[in-house]
């Protein structure tokens, strides 16, 4: 008795045979509208194909084999099913069983969105479009007619990617972390409010960074900064070496409770903007940054002490008292910047960092009127964030250096 010989595996990576292409694009150049339509056949009968060696590989033998004597079941022809794909709706023919029991995994039981559909919707909302302008480019560029309620399920879909990323461990220790808030408008209780939106910005001991975590809260207080604090310690991070704001209020009490090592650091470059707030034009606000520049300069906190008190006795400081006034009251967060060495000043004189990203999303959220909830805002925020960090793969050209000076500064909470 003869044994039937296997036949060799197809190569997924061989050149399509120029027979199958015939089949689908003919002789001489294809208008535009004709070559969507043969991609579109091609891609029809890709999914078919991949859906019945789905089902042989489920019935245990190929079409036009003999059934095995210890299987029962068997093919049972096709139903048709529309799908939406990246290129607009498609019907292709799903291959059944007997038994009832082949479940596709290309395309599973009861989806009608092919891979990439769902990820087509989520770019463009995470680029700031709104469920009726989606609506409008679907039909627009792919003639495809998709409700409201459907996009919104697309959305909605990330919520439980959200609740991972919202809860995913930390590492033990964060040389800096960068606290900020953003104001978004969002109706709670009937009312349209404006709410902050706060990020924390990590930097990893490798000079990489980071986007801890995302609160919403309607006022800053010591008690929201210890429900933040609080999870940032439930999730693993047991020290920050220096926490740099922008006197958020109730900080300061709730860091000294739950991170009592850290080091609170006000943003130099928001206290010399607060400070030009109160100068009359462009010809006083140059003069008054010159005048401010010999303070955070300065080599140590006493030097920047003598240059506040030195500027305070000017004319300039005669005549902006309050800009003197609002250094006082900052100057016990200013003054840990001048223990610093220059390459570890350079990390933490500004919030920058975090202010790009709050650029970023203030160019998504602008065409928003209001959020109808809490949880669209975070939907929304979190996508951006998603594109955002991305592109965070370098860090700073200069962390090297101030990562040799954490290590000597902080010793074994750096190293350990």
């Amino acid at each position: 008795m003869s044994r039937r010989r296997k036949a060799p595996a197809a190569d997924p990576l061989a050149p399509i045979p120029e027979e199958i292409l015939d089949q689908f694009v003919r002789a001489g150049p294809l208008t535009a509208a004709e070559l969507d339509a043969a991609m579109r056949r091609f891609k029809k009968a890709f999914i078919e194909r991949a859906l019945g060696g789905e089902l042989t590989h489920h019935l245990g033998y190929a079409p036009g084999e003999p059934k095995p004597d210890d299987r029962t079941n068997h093919r049972n022809g096709a139903s048709e099913k529309t799908v939406l794909t990246d290129e607009g709706s498609l019907t292709i023919a799903v291959p059944r069983d007997r038994d009832g029991t082949f479940e596709p995994r290309l395309i599973p039981k009861h989806e009608r969105r092919f891979t990439g559909f769902d990820a087509k919707i989520l770019a463009l909302y995470a680029r700031g479009l709104t469920v009726r302008e989606i609506q409008a480019f679907l039909k627009e560029m792919y003639t495809l007619e998709v409700s409201p309620e459907f996009i919104s399920s697309v959305t909605d879909a990330v919520a439980a990617e959200i609740v991972a990323w919202q809860s995913r461990p930390l590492e033990r220790m964060y040389p800096v972390v960068f606290f900020d808030a953003l104001r978004v408008k969002i109706r709670d209780e009937g009312v349209v409010r404006a709410k902050a939106i706060y990020l924390a910005l990590a930097v990893r001991r490798d000079g990489t960074r980071e986007i801890l975590g995302l609160w919403i809260e309607h006022t800053e207080g010591a008690k929201f900064w210890m429900k933040v604090f609080a999870d940032l310690q439930a999730r693993g991070c047991q020290d920050i070496l220096i926490a740099v704001t922008d006197g958020l209020k109730g900080m300061l009490e709730a860091l000294t409770a739950v991170f009592p090592a850290t080091t609170l650091q006000t943003c130099i470059v928001h206290l010399i903007r607060h400070s030009f707030d109160y100068a009359g034009g462009a010809r006083e606000r140059q003069a008054l940054a010159v005048a401010l520049r010999p303070i955070y300069t300065a080599p140590t906190a006493a030097t920047a002490s003598e240059a506040l008190d030195t500027f305070e006795r000017s004319a300039l400081g005669r005549e902006l008292p309050m800009v003197v006034a609002a250094w006082r009251r900052a100057w016990p967060q200013v003054i840990p910047f001048f223990a610093f060495p220059p390459d570890v000043r350079r990390v933490i004189y500004t919030t920058n960092a975090l202010e790009n990203v709050h650029r970023q999303l203030r160019k998504i959220i602008k065409t928003r009127g209001h959020f109808p909830t809490d949880e669209a805002a975070t939907k929304l925020l979190w996508l951006a964030l998603r594109n955002i960090t991305a592109k965070w793969t370098l860090p700073p050209k200069h962390w090297v250096r101030a990562m040799r000076q954490f290590a000597i500064l902080y010793d074994d909470r750096f190293n350990a």
